[in-house]
């Protein structure tokens, strides 16, 4: 088995320069001097360029050409069927435009804050359509005369399709829409309101971590301008944002960061600096990210802790009591910001960035008619126009580092999050008394033992199957979202 253990520590350093890549971008996010970024944009390139070749040596296919799969374990024989399809990818993009598009997308995401924040466009759509055309190459190239798009979703959700997630959105969006008319058509939920200080902001999103059991000696907690986590085992690092008169902003961000964090603190420490040392897919990712801050996070019983620990930091939160609170959280209303949803229109967002992106993927839209196609599909979805660029189509940093593909996974995680919240409930049936104190232990502890702690050695599929005891469907995220809400609303 010298072949294996030879292929294992080649794949143990290709994976360690991966989390120093990675490292990279979190800097540029949280961090690094504004006059840095033609420079970061260098070392990206140099950085992807390295990982770009070892991805792609020559003995990677001699290696595993001698290895015996079948004398194998199921942690082995998982680890080859990572490294085997990521060695299949990697030989179809060519270096150089692997090494450009890790240039250009480091220099395109500083270009995209930086009109983000300047409300302009037309500065940032000579990027963009760089980065899209480099895009439409590498999907190109992965596809090999198949379905561009499902290539560049594999990357993100393994075996998963567009006619699938089209499936899925079908299924998903007459039920979301009812509902949603349904709500707006009732009195609005309780507002909160006044100024919430950012010291006090960010000691409580540090509480809520904790709370969620967020490792801070394996990981810390900064400001960017979109909440994010990154890093993988002993280092797990999340970002969060404050808003003077929305702390929601906050919290909700810094508890669904913390549910990508712990996935990946959860994970089987035998598996580090291997492929099973990640989350096998970000469909499964976001399931624990939402449950964490929807099925958990926003719950009644939670909030009324979070009532407690909002008075003592913040004095007069102009809600009067913990049941106000709760439908604060859940407040379904006008809005423009993906982040920023209500759990009922959350997925009608990404249905519109899943055309969009798709569209663009496939060249029947051009960035030059982004702007455009986007506020007059905003305007069909939601029934009112986009104010201002960064409340449209500047408002996420996908595009700008070019993950395209990767949007529909957030529905996915809604979607998985509705199963394994089903289960949870049945697996520990005093979960509402210890959220009422503060205490998501059990509820965390049952997700690490199901899901977090396997990695990447499941499919994503079965990952989801095996925790929630069902085949994935929108069918339980449909009827939570029902029941929650109409109960809320007095439907």
């Amino acid at each position: 088995m010298s072949a294996f253990k030879d292929l294992m520590a080649f794949q143990h350093t290709t994976e360690a320069l991966a989390q120093v890549a990675g490292r990279l971008g979190w800097d540029q996010e949280t961090m690094m001097p504004r006059g840095a970024v033609d420079q970061r944009a260098e070392e990206t390139a140099a950085m992807q360029s390295v990982l770009h070749s070892r991805r792609t040596d020559p003995r990677l296919g001699e290696w595993l050409a001698q290895i015996d799969a079948s004398a194998l374990g199921p942690v082995g024989q998982a680890q080859i069927r990572h490294i085997r399809k990521s060695y299949a990818r990697a030989l179809k993009v060519p270096a150089d435009l692997a090494k450009t598009i890790a240039r250009v997308t480091s220099r395109s995401q500083g270009q995209w804050a930086a009109a983000r924040a300047a409300e302009d466009v037309k500065t940032f759509l000579p990027v963009l359509d760089e980065v899209v055309h480099l895009k439409r190459l590498e999907g190109q190239a992965l596809a090999d005369g198949g379905n561009v798009y499902d290539a560049m979703i594999d990357d993100y959700e393994p075996d998963m399709t567009a006619a699938e997630l089209q499936a899925m959105f079908d299924a998903m969006r007459p039920r979301l829409v009812a509902l949603r008319g349904a709500v707006l058509d009732k009195a609005p939920a309780p507002k909160l309101s006044g100024s919430f200080p950012e010291m006090a902001q960010m000691d409580m999103a540090r509480k809520l971590a904790q709370t969620f059991g967020y490792d801070f000696a394996k990981g810390r907690i900064d400001k960017a301008v979109h909440p994010f986590s990154s890093g993988s085992g002993h280092d797990v690092r999340i970002t969060t944002r404050t808003s003077a008169d929305d702390p929601f902003n906050c919290f909700y961000s810094t508890i669904h960061e913390v549910g990508h964090a712990c996935y990946e603190q959860g994970i089987d420490a035998a598996y580090a600096l291997t492929p099973l040392g990640e989350g096998v897919s970000m469909g499964v990712h976001e399931s624990q990210s939402r449950i964490y801050e929807n099925q958990i996070g926003r719950s009644r019983a939670f909030t009324a802790w979070m009532f407690g620990e909002m008075r003592a930091r913040f004095g007069d939160i102009s809600v009067a009591d913990a049941e106000s609170l709760y439908k604060a959280v859940n407040a379904v209303h006008r809005g423009y910001i993906r982040t920023e949803a209500d759990e009922v229109q959350y997925n009608l967002h990404i249905m519109l960035r899943f055309d969009l992106e798709r569209a663009l993927m496939a060249g029947d839209l051009e960035v030059a008619d982004l702007e455009a196609a986007w506020n007059d599909r905003f305007k069909a979805d939601f029934g009112y126009g986009v104010d201002k660029p960064s409340n449209g189509v500047l408002q996420d940093v996908h595009w700008s580092v070019g993950l395209f593909g990767y949007f529909p996974t957030y529905s996915l995680g809604n979607v998985y999050a509705g199963c394994l919240h089903t289960a949870l409930r049945k697996a520990v049936p005093g979960l509402d008394a210890d959220l009422a104190l503060g205490d998501t232990s059990a509820a965390t502890a049952w997700l690490r033992a199901t899901v977090q702690i396997h990695g990447g050695l499941k499919t994503p599929a079965q990952t989801i199957a095996d925790a929630s005891g069902m085949t994935p469907s929108p069918e339980p995220l449909l009827t939570y979202l029902e029941e929650k809400f109409g109960a809320i609303y007095a439907l």
